[in-house]
């Protein structure tokens, strides 16, 4: 039997990829506007960092939402660097303490799950992601966390799973995710801390 196309990441991927290029045109044309010796305006200034942001975004969006082979690996350096460009000017600072390559498969579930942190910080906060041989650890610690726990709950079931948000699709994608690597996922939630593990 052929299994069926996962629909949600190839919409993702495709999404994201068609959106790089004119990211990548409008960042070059800002650049080069800057050399030429134009005065660094506000205005210029504004649309340099919506642009990096944008790419940042995308970059993560990439890795979450976009399709991941069984034997796609991720290196370090470019975890590392789409973690720093997306938490650059924001209220989240993440922390990847995993050394060397990566199945993409399970750095997709690792993102996800970053956003499903963010959804319980709005303030902000730190989240820390280890490895201990093939466990992942994901600690999340923030001020007046927001958990909303059936939703939370509802990654721990095949029930049915509530309404949720654009915002909160990780929350849908990540159980499917996390299936198909038949890896469980373990739950700790906490007024100002998250730790999950799988």
């Amino acid at each position: 039997m052929t299994r069926r196309p996962d629909i949600a990441s190839l919409v993702g991927s495709r999404i994201c990829h068609d959106l790089v290029s004119p990211l990548g045109a409008i960042g070059n044309g800002v650049e080069l506007l800057e050399l030429s010796g134009l005065p660094q305006t506000p205005e210029m200034t504004l649309i340099a960092e919506s642009v990096a942001n944008a790419n940042a975004r995308i970059k993560f969006f990439r890795v979450a939402y976009g399709g991941a082979q069984a034997d796609q690996t991720m290196g370090r350096a470019e975890i590392a660097s789409t973690l720093a460009a997306a938490a650059r000017g924001g209220r989240i600072s993440y922390f990847w303490s995993v050394e060397g390559n990566q199945p993409r498969r399970e750095v997709r579930a690792v993102f996800l799950l970053l956003q499903c942190f963010e959804t319980a910080m709005p303030r902000g906060g730190d989240i820390s992601v280890s490895r201990d041989g093939g466990a992942w650890e994901l600690t999340g610690e923030g001020e007046r966390m927001i958990i909303d726990e059936p939703l939370w709950s509802s990654m721990l079931s095949n029930r049915a799973r509530p309404q949720v948000t654009a915002s909160q699709v990780q929350f849908l994608l990540l159980p499917e995710a996390l299936a198909e690597m038949e890896r469980p996922l373990a739950l700790k939630l906490g007024q100002d801390r998250i730790i999950a593990r799988f």
